[in-house]
């Protein structure tokens, strides 16, 4: 027999994911990459998708999916609760980086931040981290050492930034997708 409201709850669920969609659209549209300069778009959408693999809730895939609207948009947070709800107003609020405090500052703030936050903010961190280093392989297997010229703080203070958040994840969480982030780490780690 079919359950009414389990069959509502995924509805309204559905929902969210679809709004979700056409806000990070919408927000990023003629944004490009920095390391590639592919579409904006495909990055929240492949970090969504890694965490659909691991059958993360819908309001977690739903965050991922604007987790730097706040951050890279002029979209606002009402205007992204008002969308989305609090809860994935709340996962965004913990990944973005407050990019009016000094570059160290902001990224040791940014691990404090998700080391407090709830294991859905934590997936959609981890998940981001995960293809921001998928796409710096590929687009350094491109464009070789050149590559490091489009960060600011250069391959030294990346790696820094992202052995810390490995050290927090594994410090407070215990997921897969952790071992595939530190994979992808050591392998940035090789490169020129």
């Amino acid at each position: 027999m079919v359950n009414i409201k389990e069959t509502k709850d995924r509805i309204k669920m559905n929902r969210l994911l679809e709004k979700a969609v056409l806000v990070s659209v919408e927000a990023h549209k003629d944004q490009i990459r920095k390391g590639d300069d592919s579409p904006y778009i495909a990055h929240p959408f492949m970090v969504a998708l890694k965490l659909a693999k691991y059958h993360f809730s819908d309001t977690v895939i739903a965050a991922a999916l604007v987790h730097d609207v706040l951050e890279d948009t002029e979209f606002s947070e009402e205007k992204l609760k008002e969308e989305l709800g609090e809860e994935v107003l709340e996962i965004v609020r913990i990944v973005t980086n407050d990019d009016s405090l000094p570059w160290e500052e902001k990224k040791r703030r940014y691990v404090e931040s998700v080391r407090a936050g709830s294991e859905g903010a934590k997936a959609v961190a981890l998940a981001d981290k995960i293809h921001n280093l998928e796409s710096l392989l590929l687009a350094h297997s491109k464009q070789g050492p050149e590559l490091w010229k489009r960060f600011n703080r250069g391959k030294d203070k990346k790696i820094w930034f992202e052995e810390e958040v490995l050290k927090m994840l594994k410090e407070t969480w215990d997921h897969p997708l952790i071992e595939e982030y530190e994979r992808l780490l050591n392998k940035e780690r090789e490169l020129e």
